[in-house]
């Protein structure tokens, strides 16, 4: 039975509006061990013939069977299966891969046929040592002449057995001497059995085949046999072990990994630039998280500073209201009736007047709080030195204060240990018991603004007079009380007490939840333009990969030449584009985390806190842009016709 056999083979080609006939209802039959000849003249079709017989093209009418099986009801894989697994090509211009040594250019096949590294490492040794390359085995396609390069071709197309060699015009660029080495390799070839199938216009060539076929205008117009074959089978590669679908993809994509990076390294200048969008966005991504969080925390903390689950009371309506001056109602003994009740920790008074402080010659214009003993403990305050007044300080009416760091500074100018010293409040002479420790959070402006602190009954008694009401309740609400309910119930309470609602409640809850929920819009708005560059340097991916499918097509042409599927070439885009945007990721963060470190610290005007899951987030989508950005040109990689991908420039 013949090995290779075509029934009324034709090959019509499309040009604009014209029709070419490159194949004419040809019938052929090639028997295994044949050395044959294939001449003609240019544009007689040889090269077309070829490339059926090599299942690199497929007829347009006609049968083509290789061993028995027709090729047109074969699968793109199981057309590269025959590929790897039955032809070897020797093309004329080689088609080496520059960036492999020799050894990794004969080893692509026994790569797409599943063989172990060990394995084709030995064979791919074995045969650029046969073919006297022993000492090139490293050397890159541009370290070689051109007789040592299509060695290297021949023994790639042995790697996996090689049982049928098809050779394109395989000395037509190489000098005589190299011409006649490379022949004599093909007759040693053909004495152990191998199919040897050569296309040539080299009449002198054709004669070393037993058998010469010569094809004029698309038809066969002579078939010239000399010997009759003697085939053997050819040694190839040892069968790799049959594979799971899992255990099979694994194999491929460890394969596939290398091949991308070596294409990455290839390319460098167009590697950094493809990722560059990716690291644009992936620090745009984690550094505005790294500042909402940061943000949040200070904002937060800021907030922390005005009472923890503090409640404030306050007569009127709202702020601003031109009747609260007028409204008495507010008075003590709310606060004691309050203090009371389960919902609530502590509670204090608030009366606030303004005036001057003066220490010796020193006078500073003064925020006066008349407060009772709890009011440090509601709003978080920490005395700094000195001791902060109690209840009995609080029931004595005694004339003690507390001041604030910043009037600490602009009374006691020249050093002096404040605690202790007699100062005036209005007039008032008060013995400064503590100094309260420096805070950046609180109300605007209190970075900068001078406050003293005073029991409220003495403030009630000395400087406002004992009828006017209170400014107003600080209360904090009990541990594990939702700040709402406690609200709700101090309103119920008060306006029973007044008979009417003449105040108004102010929650720093709320104020906390009010400003977490702006900043996380703000966040959320800010990290939407990050995505959106995250996607634009997505695309830029996808562009600059389209663009390297192009630059790539030979090499894409001459894999799937040497069995390589549409899921191999596939797989290897998508690792390169993937491999691309988490390069990308990484430097991306860390470029994050050094402005972080720069200009992002807690105290500063843009806080950034970073946090794993938000790098691995990062990090992420990524992969996921790689995957979603490049599948396009895998897939397009991977639907490339193989003898179109080969021949084009």
């Amino acid at each position: 039975m013949s090995l290779l056999e075509i029934a009324g083979l034709s090959r019509v080609f499309r040009a604009g509006d014209e029709t070419v006939v490159a194949l004419d209802a040809i019938d052929l039959s090639i028997a295994a061990g044949e050395m044959v000849a294939i001449v003609g003249a240019s544009g007689s079709g040889k090269s077309t013939l070829m490339n059926i017989l090599g299942c690199l093209d497929q007829p347009s009418s006609g049968s083509y069977r290789v061993a028995g099986r027709e090729t047109a009801r074969l699968s793109p894989d199981e057309l590269a299966e025959l590929r790897r697994g039955h032809f070897g090509f020797i093309f004329q211009r080689y088609h080496l891969m520059g960036d492999l040594s020799a050894i990794g250019n004969v080893e692509i096949p026994a790569i797409y046929a599943g063989a172990t590294l060990a394995a084709r490492r030995a064979r791919a040794e074995s045969l650029l040592e046969r073919l006297g390359l022993g000492e090139r085995l490293q050397h890159r396609p541009n370290q070689l002449s051109g007789g040592q390069q299509q060695r290297v071709s021949i023994a790639r197309a042995l790697m996996n057995g090689g049982e049928i060699i098809l050779a394109d015009e395989p000395t037509g660029a190489l000098d005589s001497k190299s011409g006649e080495t490379v022949m004599s390799v093909l007759k040693e070839l053909h004495a152990e059995g191998h199919t040897i199938i050569m296309v040539t216009h080299d009449a002198g060539l054709a004669e070393h085949a037993d058998r010469v076929i010569e094809i004029k205008d698309g038809r066969i117009v002579a078939d010239r046999r000399k010997l009759q074959p003697a085939p053997r089978l050819p040694a190839g590669m040892p069968a790799a072990a049959a594979l799971g679908a899992l255990s099979s993809f694994w194999r491929r994509f460890a394969e596939a990994l290398p091949m991308a990076f070596r294409s990455m390294a290839a390319h460098r200048v167009r590697t950094f630039l493809t990722m560059l969008g990716i690291v644009i966005g992936i620090a745009a991504v984690v550094a505005v998280v790294g500042l909402g969080e940061g943000s949040r925390r200070k904002v937060l903390a800021q907030v922390s500073d005005l009472g923890v689950s503090a409640i404030g009371i306050y007569p009127g309506k709202d702020w601003g209201d031109e009747r609260a001056a007028s409204i008495k109602t507010l008075v003590p003994e709310d606060a004691r009736a309050l203090a009371g009740q389960p919902y609530v920790d502590s509670v204090s008074p608030e009366l606030s007047t303004s005036g001057l402080a003066r220490y010796g010659n020193v006078s500073v214009n003064v925020m006066i709080n008349g407060v009772g003993e709890s009011y440090f403990q509601v709003n978080n305050l920490k005395v700094g030195s000195g001791r902060l007044f109690d209840a009995k300080s609080v029931a004595g009416w005694l004339q003690m204060v507390v001041i604030d760091d910043n009037t600490r500074r602009r009374l006691f100018a020249r050093g002096e240990n404040p605690i202790g010293r007699l100062i005036t409040v209005r007039q008032v002479p008060a013995t400064v018991a503590g100094v309260l420790a420096p805070k950046t959070g609180g109300t605007a402006g209190g970075a900068q603004s001078l406050q003293v602190y005073l029991p409220y009954t003495s403030v009630q008694a000395r400087m406002t007079g004992s009828s006017s009401g209170l400014n107003g309740l600080t209360i904090r609400v009990a541990d594990n009380v939702d700040t709402a309910m406690a609200e709700r119930a101090i309103v119920s309470l008060l306006t029973l007490r007044h008979g009417t609602k003449d105040f108004f409640a102010f929650n720093s809850d709320q104020l906390r939840k009010t400003v977490q929920r702006t900043s996380q819009t703000m966040s959320l708005l800010i990290s939407s333009v990050a995505v959106i560059a995250l996607i634009v340097g997505g695309i830029g991916v996808m562009n600059i990969m389209l663009v390297s499918v192009t630059e790539r097509t030979k090499e894409i042409g001459l894999r799937m030449a040497v069995g390589a599927r549409r899921v191999d070439i596939m797989l290897q885009f998508l690792i390169e584009a993937v491999a691309i945007c988490l390069a990308g990721a990484v430097f991306g963060v860390g470029l994050a985390l050094i402005a972080g470190a720069t200009l992002g610290s807690a105290d500063g005007e843009f806080p950034m806190t970073f946090s794993t899951p938000s790098i691995l987030a990062a990090c992420l989508s990524a992969i996921a842009i790689g995957l979603a950005f490049g599948f396009l040109p895998a897939r397009n990689a991977a639907r490339l016709d193989p003898v179109d991908a080969l021949s084009r420039e």
